[in-house]
């Protein structure tokens, strides 16, 4: 992990979602580095545990299912409990699901035998609305209550879906496009509150959840890496460490005072580019 300049977080009590996960997981580590108390919440407990343990006294692991409200109610208790009322929140938690991606990238008529829109399942569209939106939508009622009277800082991971929907990924591109309209909601919303809303959009980085796509068993890049890269104008995936800067300018009130319902791309230029 390579921190680019440090920030004093400390009084901060920070909540994130999918902390289990590559980016968020990497986010808690360096908030913690920065003095933040750091809850790191996610349905896969031992994920976020291990990298709880590894980060020290200034992280707790909460095991919650950021679809349940009476869950997240129970996992922001258990954080006040041990670090006192929550003024940070990232809400990290998201990702797709096969049911809603479709196997061609364009419509073929006469094409059979592939999973095409179509044939794409309600319930696959469903769950990945959920996964990003809803949830965000939860953790934010749940957290941010406490935040009204005292003030607090949110931020969204969206994702250069946002800006250029993807072939195959339907919902989980319209699911972000709703996560960076939610944001801005929430920034006007909590405004005189003196809330903070703001969201990162990662372009591409090689995560758990999407490596199979970018890279074949042997290793070697799939067809779709090499679309993906003829399309960033910097020719290379990003790296975890790319997000840290953006993610510590937002969490320092003295740095983004003023800075409240902006989505930050962090894509190479991918989100510029038009191809010619």
């Amino acid at each position: 992990m390579k921190v680019p300049f440090k920030v004093d977080l400390s009084g901060k009590v920070c909540a994130i979602t999918g902390a289990g996960g590559v980016i968020c997981g990497e986010f808690a580590r360096v908030l913690a580095e920065c003095g933040a108390k750091v809850a790191l919440l996610d349905i896969n407990y031992d994920a976020a545990k291990k990298v709880a343990d590894e980060i020290g006294e200034n992280a707790f692991a909460v095991k919650c299912n950021c679809l349940d409200k009476a869950d997240i109610v129970k996992a922001k208790a258990a954080v006040e409990e041990k670090f006192g009322a929550v003024n940070f929140l990232v809400n990290g938690a998201g990702g797709n699901n096969p049911r809603a991606t479709t196997d061609n990238e364009t419509m073929t008529p006469d094409l059979s035998g592939v999973k095409d829109f179509f044939a794409l399942e309600e319930s696959g569209l469903k769950f990945v609305f959920d996964l990003n939106i809803t949830s965000a939508f939860l953790v934010t009622q749940v957290f941010a209550e406490g935040m009204v009277k005292t003030g607090g800082n949110i931020i969204n991971i969206s994702s250069m879906n946002a800006y250029r929907p993807l072939t195959k990924i339907p919902a989980y591109s319209a699911a972000k496009a709703g996560v960076s309209n939610f944001t801005q909601w929430l920034a006007v919303h909590f405004a005189p509150c003196n809330i903070r809303c703001n969201a990162i959009a990662p372009g591409f980085f090689v995560t758990n959840q999407n490596r199979a796509l970018l890279y074949n068993g042997d290793g070697t890049p799939t067809a779709r890496t090499g679309k993906i890269l003829a399309a960033t104008p910097m020719k290379k995936f990003g790296e975890i460490d790319d997000l840290i800067g953006c993610l510590l300018w937002l969490a320092d009130d003295n740095a983004s005072g003023f800075v409240t319902g902006v989505v930050v791309p962090i894509d190479g230029g991918f989100s510029a580019y038009s191809g010619v």
